[in-house]
């Protein structure tokens, strides 16, 4: 557990993966991909971040790329099963946008879903991320 309390936004319109701290939003026909802010806070700030390659199919729950932390080096696991289109080359290139936009510039992947409603059944909303956070950090400060 990371020694600092979390404090943070866990917006509304995404869909959130509790097993893994992930979030995904539909954008059209495509996902988009990318940690929360309680997931990086548990892993310390990201100094780099590798995708698989473009193409490569992602099965829920398994990994699509890597981030290096000062801790460790750890498997970023995709919240859906998708295939890669879009890595977020901007944060390839400066994982700060990570830890400083993890909602916004800081995505990590865009793709197509391979089973949106089987795979979206197994996410949360807000409201249940948020407990989620509190059942393991019960001091966590959620900001507006």
């Amino acid at each position: 557990m990371a020694s600092e309390v979390f404090r943070g936004k866990v917006p509304d319109g995404l869909l959130y993966d509790t097993r893994y701290d992930m979030w995904v939003r539909r954008e059209g026909g495509d996902v988009v991909i990318g940690a929360t802010g309680f997931g990086l806070h548990l892993a310390g700030e990201v100094i780099a971040f590798t995708p698989k390659p473009t193409g490569a199919e992602v099965a829920a729950g398994r990994g699509l790329g890597t981030v290096e932390s000062a801790k460790t080096v750890l498997a970023v696991h995709a919240p859906v099963a998708f295939r890669l289109d879009t890595p977020n080359e901007d944060a390839e290139e400066r994982p700060d946008l990570i830890n400083r936009d993890p909602y916004g510039a800081g995505w990590m992947a865009r793709g197509v879903p391979l089973d949106w409603d089987r795979d979206a059944a197994q996410l949360v909303d807000a409201a249940a991320y948020i407990a989620h956070i509190r059942a393991v950090e019960p001091e966590a400060v959620i900001e507006p």
